[in-house]
């Protein structure tokens, strides 16, 4: 009787395929990235005279190594800062060439003269948490937004974080040029000015 060889397999296309599954997962696989904070720096601009600020226009927010928060030398709970942000700035207290026409503020005469002059400061100290400093970043940015919100309500009809996210949205079928000058000019009307001191 004559003896069978056992079949073989034929590996040589292997390393191919191999190789080809190698290149399809590598193409489809979509890798997350951390994107951190989105924080520009002003452009820098040549000024041969000194801006001088008022006291009154500048909210200050201190944040200590306790991660307590004082704002304007009076302590504050986290929770309460956006109120209190946005109280100062759309006080609306100035007069004259400084009056907004457009602030629901108290109009109160020792704070802030108008949204363009308001200028929010923050200031940490080196033992302050990396959570606290976010956190109280974020209420300070959601101040902004907020009164953004509100008078984009107002003027047309939508709020300022639809606008962001319709224009961000690459299938949108609006008119994105009209949309980038109705942001603008919100960003204009409550423009956002948060100085980070050391």
């Amino acid at each position: 009787m004559a003896r069978r060889s056992s079949p073989e397999v034929n590996a040589g296309s292997m390393a191919d395929i191999a190789f080809l599954l190698l290149i399809f997962f590598l193409v489809t696989t979509t890798i997350e990235t951390d994107s951190g904070i989105s924080r520009k720096l002003p452009p820098i601009e040549e000024q041969e005279e000194d801006v001088i600020i008022k006291q009154k226009n500048i909210f200050t927010v201190l944040l200590n190594g306790k991660d307590q928060i004082l704002v304007e030398d009076e302590l504050m709970k986290l929770e309460d800062i956006r109120a209190a942000a946005i109280e100062f700035l759309d006080n609306g207290g100035g007069k004259g060439e400084d009056a907004c026409d457009y602030c629901k503020g108290k109009g109160d005469p020792s704070s802030s003269d108008n949204p363009d002059k308001a200028i929010v400061s923050l200031k940490n100290e080196r033992e302050t948490s990396y959570a606290a400093y976010i956190s109280v970043q974020n209420e300070l940015v959601a101040a902004y937004t907020h009164l953004r919100n509100v008078r984009a309500e107002e003027l047309y009809g939508e709020s300022y974080s639809e606008m962001l996210k319709n224009y961000r949205d690459v299938n949108w079928p609006g008119n994105k040029q009209k949309l980038k000058e109705k942001i603008n000019n919100l960003r204009s009307d409550y423009p956002q000015k948060l100085s980070e001191v050391q």
